[in-house]
């Protein structure tokens, strides 16, 4: 079932709201998937999800071995039959206002707050697609 990335139904929006490990599926430089366990937070009001992770990670070396340094991705979470996937480009972002504002919606949704890493930026995810039966 499709879904309105900028409007997406109380259902829908409730669930990514919920606390969830999540799916993070970028492309390797040979084209084939890497997916790996990540957590999530999906801003429908700005079009984008966001990923925190260390600069050394390999999801963040997939996407910036791209052309252009932004590469097509999905996020996945899912539990019993309720699911939902975000769709759209990553970029890396590296400076200060936007890792801090990415790891205060993770507290937010996952209730706890990263220890600090001077190596930590953000994956700001400009959604295009979502879907999911939540």
């Amino acid at each position: 079932m499709s879904h309105d990335v900028l409007n997406p139904t109380s259902e829908y929006l409730a669930f990514w709201r919920e606390r969830h490990v999540c799916t993070l599926t970028t492309p390797r430089p040979d084209g084939t998937p890497h997916v790996v366990p990540v957590g999530v937070t999906y801003d429908p009001a700005a079009g984008l999800a966001r990923v925190i992770s260390n600069r050394h990670s390999k999801k963040v070396r997939n996407i910036l071995a791209s052309p252009d340094g932004a590469a097509r991705v999905a996020v996945c979470q899912m539990e019993g039959r309720r699911w939902a996937t975000l769709e759209g480009r990553a970029v890396i972002r590296a400076d200060e206002a936007s890792v801090a504002d990415a790891v205060a919606r993770y507290a937010e949704r996952y209730g706890r707050t990263p220890s600090p890493n001077p190596d930590r930026v953000v994956m700001e995810i400009t959604l295009d697609r979502a879907m999911g039966r939540a």
